[in-house]
């Protein structure tokens, strides 16, 4: 699907970035794939890594509507990873935040339909669903945005879907690098906000895979969710650091002890797939009739019972300790 042709991310040099390009240059043989980012050092250390002829390194700001729009010419696919993702941070600085995570996801849009772009995918955070902090509202308004793109679209070809999945293994800003570095320095104890504080688990590599899955499933106006597993926070510190004790302090500004993917509020729009769950668009496209049931694989949901929330605490399936060690190396941790 994606031999020979152009991609475009944007935020690349991320942690998703890396993987991602990784991923693509492994199995794929695009004609480009274009990073597009506003900082220069880690665009210069990431082309050092990677350098394949088929790289591009666009200087620039999802911001500005116009950069954007000279960086999609002769684009096939995009996959929007730019965001100011800090809670605290957007919390102490919200205006920065909503330019970037609404005003700069406007931008993207518009761009794409400008050049014609085929398919586009938006990731979102389970922060969007239910959100009680800035950073999670500013991802729902860039996740409604991108669903009422595809009317937008018209008679276009573009498409556009959102991805949603949860904590991703040893990111930047995740707990997993703070708790290694608090374990090299010898601490007497590990900080635990609540004992009862649950997440979603996801190492990279499997967010890289689902959102590739998902060019070849979308229609256009979907949320794809994965099925992934949760995990307790203390056992996580656990199973880094058997021997340390750990310290409560609190829940933080704008956190929650669990995270939600679906919320029971949606569950009359959620079909429940294989190995992920679909959320359709509230909003009907002007001459397009899809309920979403059989993806564009062929693949075939049903609908969720009423009321269903897809939640990290209440979640079937729970990591061990054990299991936890075994995502952590997965995931290059160790």
């Amino acid at each position: 699907m994606f031999d020979g042709k152009d991609i475009l991310i944007t935020g690349g040099t991320g942690s998703f970035g890396k993987q991602y390009v990784k991923t693509i240059l492994t199995r794929y043989k695009p004609n480009r794939l274009i990073i597009f980012s506003r900082d220069e050092l880690k665009q210069y250390e990431m082309e050092q890594q990677y350098n394949d002829p088929c790289m591009r390194y666009f200087i620039g700001d999802v911001r500005d509507k116009e950069r954007l729009k000279q960086a999609m010419r002769g684009v096939n696919f995009v996959i929007h990873a730019a965001a100011l993702k800090q809670v605290p941070a957007a919390e102490y600085n919200p205006v920065e935040c909503i330019k970037t995570n609404i005003h700069g996801a406007e931008n993207v849009i518009n761009a794409v339909l400008e050049n014609n772009v085929e398919k586009v995918i938006a990731l979102s955070t389970d922060k969007a669903a239910h959100p009680i902090n800035l950073y999670g509202a500013t991802k729902l308004a860039s996740d409604k945005l991108f669903v009422a793109a595809n009317n937008m679209a018209g008679r276009h070809k573009t498409r556009f879907s959102v991805v949603r999945y949860g904590n991703v293994v040893g990111s930047r800003g995740s707990v997993v690098p703070l708790f290694k570095t608090l374990i090299q320095q010898e601490v007497k104890a590990l900080p635990i906000t609540d004992h009862r504080m649950t997440r979603f688990w996801i190492t990279l590599q499997q967010g890289v895979d689902f959102i590739l899955k998902n060019f070849e499933r979308m229609n256009g106006g979907e949320i794809f969710v994965p099925k992934i597993p949760s995990i307790r926070i203390s056992d996580l510190a656990k199973a880094m650091a058997p021997n340390i004790e750990h310290k409560i302090i609190g829940v933080r500004p704008g956190e929650k002890l669990h995270e939600i993917m679906c919320p029971a509020d949606d569950s009359h729009l959620t079909l429940e797939f294989e190995d992920h769950y679909v959320l359709r668009p509230t909003i009907k496209f002007t001459g397009r009739v899809n309920g979403y049931k059989i993806n564009a694989c062929g693949e075939k949901g049903l609908p969720v019972k009423q009321g269903f929330e897809y939640n990290s605490g209440t979640n079937e399936k729970f990591l061990s300790i054990e299991e936890i060690i075994e995502f952590n190396k997965m995931a290059g941790i160790y």
